[in-house]
């Protein structure tokens, strides 16, 4: 793609990594879905703790439904065509004294960026959200109370922009982000440096 530049050198599958909408509609193959989340799996975590767990559905499974109907109309109207839906949860708590875990969250969200990078270097879209019924899918997925539910992502084949209403074309675009000196300061927060 090399759409986007960095002011530093970034690897090209970090730099290019985003979050189309676009599926073709097309099954994965098991081993492209396990090859996902085999790299999720090598994520780094508090004392190795690996809070994350996976709940998914592919398209043709009957499993399908039940993560569909936990989403959002809006997040409905693209996934339609995604190859697997995937729900990620992290355990609050350690495994070794049961103490809260503080960083489960942030471990998950690392597993996901893994998975998400692991996409993009597959040719594989691979798009994160937020809108989802979060206590429907405690209840439907029977996810112990020691569990927090993070997100929901949707995995599939590229497809084609054109496939997509109008609305949803005109936000199938590759994002900036922020300059380095707004999210990072030097000593204290606040402080920001020259670059």
């Amino acid at each position: 793609m090399n759409v986007r530049k960095s002011k530093y050198s970034v690897n090209p599958l970090i730099l290019n990594r985003w979050s189309p909408r676009a599926m073709s509609g097309e099954l994965l193959a098991k081993e492209e879905l396990m090859t996902l989340f085999e790299a999720a799996r090598w994520a780094p975590s508090s004392y190795n703790n690996q809070p994350w767990r996976f709940i998914f559905a592919t398209r043709d499974s009957k499993d399908w439904d039940v993560l569909f109907n936990l989403l959002v109309d809006f997040n409905k109207s693209w996934t339609k065509t995604a190859a697997a839906l995937v729900v990620a949860i992290s355990r609050k708590n350690f495994e070794f004294n049961n103490k809260p875990a503080r960083t489960h969250s942030f471990d998950t969200g690392s597993a996901w960026e893994n998975l998400a990078i692991q996409a993009t270097s597959m040719n594989l879209v691979a798009h994160g959200m937020e809108g989802l019924d979060y206590e429907k899918a405690k209840k439907d997925l029977n996810i112990p109370d020691d569990y927090a539910v993070e997100m929901m992502f949707a995995v599939g084949k590229p497809g084609k922009k054109e496939d997509l209403s109008p609305e949803l074309q005109a936000k199938e675009v590759i994002s900036d982000r922020k300059p380095l000196n707004e999210i990072i300061f030097q000593g204290k927060f606040g402080n920001k440096i020259n670059l």
